[in-house]
């Protein structure tokens, strides 16, 4: 189906973009491979260099885009703005959206006259008389729906996931077995931009400094030690926080203009309630209304069954039993009552 088409693959020189690539190669397609340059440092370099090997040894053409300007103020902003302002931030979800599917796919589609764009996003795309539904993939343990959450139906439209029903040992095995480039890759970072053996915190030290202030008791309001800064702690935290007790402390809330983290014991991190900003909703049908869902709230957790209630750009969420860790600033992800598809998403705000 794709012999006279044109793809331009978003290429990471990693197992799943490789694959991609090969597999459309094969199909008979036209296929390129298309790299933004996220930094201007070594990190990114690299995968530009990694990309283009893979690229070369498919016999395919290799384009990069110097995206760092826009990655800077999109996402690495955003990334210590929100530390700032309290929030724990999700940058993979906001470069999906402004990054990926902004400035990439609109190279691929309009500078290249690519008629579509293709990822080696874990996940499953259809489109049927209500437009684009995202389903889960089929190797569960790497479905990637939650991070594209925040995605349109216009971003949608023109999208290729050919990784939606292969698992990932099969890429790897056919990767191996072609003896391309990639076979001896490693896992992409959770954050990019910060790569090992450098570590969030110390990213977040270099930023803002060290700045002390108090733990305080959520229970008592009373004082129960130093911190170095509340925006090296995030909700849900039990480890780094140093403090003696009884039964073991989280951290279950902060205080961004009085420099305050706040801990307590395991219960105080549960809520039944939840409210959402700036959503988006990927199905008309669900738009400005009540309705049933599965909604998860962290990346690495399970959708839980609750009552979503929309409106213009909020939703608030009512689980049928609390949740952990509700976590402002985090990407939040809502799916049908049964879990097979993607309503759509939007950002914590506060628990209600």
């Amino acid at each position: 189906m794709f012999s006279n088409k044109k793809i331009a693959v978003a290429m990471s020189g990693g197992i799943d973009s490789s694959y991609a690539a090969l597999l459309y190669k094969e199909s008979g397609a036209e296929v390129v491979g298309v790299t933004g340059l996220m930094t201007r440092d070594e990190v990114s370099l690299d995968v530009v260099k990694n990309a283009k090997a893979v690229c070369d040894f498919l016999g395919i053409e290799h384009y990069v885009a110097d995206l760092s300007d826009s990655f800077e103020k999109d996402v690495i902003e955003y990334f210590k703005n929100s530390y700032k302002n309290g929030l724990t931030p999700n940058p993979c979800v906001v470069c999906n959206r402004k990054i990926k599917w902004g400035k990439l796919k609109d190279f691929a589609l309009n500078d290249l006259g690519a008629d579509f764009f293709a990822t080696g996003h874990y996940a499953r795309l259809k489109k049927d008389d209500d437009g684009y539904k995202l389903y889960h993939a089929k190797d569960e343990k790497k479905d990637q729906l939650y991070v594209l959450c925040c995605l349109s139906q216009e971003d949608l439209d023109r999208t290729l996931f050919p990784m939606g029903d292969i698992d990932k040992n099969t890429a790897k095995q056919t990767c191996l077995e072609k003896n391309l480039p990639c076979k001896n890759s490693k896992e992409s970072q959770d954050i990019c931009f910060i790569p090992r053996p450098d570590t969030a915190k110390k990213f977040l030290i270099r930023a803002f400094g060290e700045k002390e202030g108090d733990f305080v008791d959520i229970n008592t309001q009373k004082p129960r030690g130093k911190h170095s800064g509340f925006y090296l702690y995030t909700i849900g935290q039990r480890k780094g926080i140093g403090l003696s007790n009884p039964e073991p402390l989280y951290v279950v809330g902060t205080d961004a203009c009085r420099n305050i983290v706040y801990v307590g014991l395991k219960n105080d991190l549960y809520t039944d309630s939840l409210e959402i900003c700036d959503v988006n909703i990927q199905q008309e049908c669900y738009k400005h209304r009540d309705f049933r869902a599965m909604v998860k709230v962290r990346y690495n957790t399970t959708p839980k069954p609750a009552f979503v209630s929309t409106s213009e750009n909020i939703a608030k969420i009512f689980f049928d039993e609390p949740e952990s860790s509700i976590t402002p600033g985090q990407a939040c992800a809502i799916y049908d009552e049964k879990n097979t598809f993607l309503i759509g998403g939007g950002w914590i705000c506060k628990k209600i």
